[in-house]
């Protein structure tokens, strides 16, 4: 077994082998590290202090298709963006109605989030940044998808997307997707994001929070 196949510890080793795939992004004023919570959180904060560079949360929510939970229909990210799987909305036969109806649903905990893992802290200006948007895998893409086009909004000077793991597929779709794609690992039996971590434990709240304030520190 090659050290491509071989699984992440968990989520910090993710992000420190990621780290080192950015290395030429280390000590720049103008970096800025976003990550997905919750699980991009703890690999975001690897690759944010390994950089020198500030890190935020960036939230984005998954629009579950109704009757399927699990199959992504879409996406919506904070500013208001909403992407859709045009593919799956046709297949199932997705009314606007239905649509709208998670929307709103997964809009409300999108708003919670923001609320819970800032506090008082405002959003940064991603203006003319170079910003590394960071989650702990890519199976389908369709979070990540909503992320950059929502940063891209925000006028910065640069989107790179950086994971830990990712379906090959996947990782050279982004191609088109960022300006730049990083992808650690691209192992050639990918079915989940999950097999590629020993422990891969779901992310806390309150970790979530406490890798921030850390960071902001």
């Amino acid at each position: 077994m090659d050290g491509n196949e071989r699984p992440f510890r968990d989520r910090r080793e993710g992000g420190a082998a990621l780290a080192m795939k950015l290395g030429q992004y280390a000590n720049r004023s103008d970096v800025i590290v976003l990550a997905l919570p919750r699980g991009g959180v703890p690999v975001g904060h690897e690759v944010a202090a390994s950089l020198g560079a500030p890190l935020d949360v960036f939230l984005v929510r998954k629009l579950g298709t109704p009757g399927h939970r699990e199959l992504a229909m879409g996406a919506i990210a904070s500013g208001g963006v909403r992407v859709l799987n045009d593919d799956v909305v046709r297949w199932y036969g997705i009314p606007e109605k239905a649509i709208d109806a998670v929307a709103r649903d997964e809009q409300a905990e999108l708003e919670r989030r923001e609320r819970e893992y800032r506090r008082n802290r405002p959003p940064r200006d991603l203006s003319e940044r170079i910003v590394i948007l960071v989650d702990d895998g890519l199976a389908t893409g369709s979070t990540m998808r909503a992320a950059v086009e929502a940063v891209r909004q925000q006028k910065p000077a640069r989107v790179v997307v950086a994971v830990p793991v990712a379906a090959s597929e996947t990782c050279r779709e982004f191609q088109r997707v960022a300006d730049e794609i990083i992808c650690a690992k691209t192992p050639d039996s990918f079915s989940a994001v999950g097999q590629w971590y020993v422990d891969f434990s779901q992310t806390t709240d309150d970790e979530v929070r406490t890798l921030l304030e850390d960071a902001h520190e």
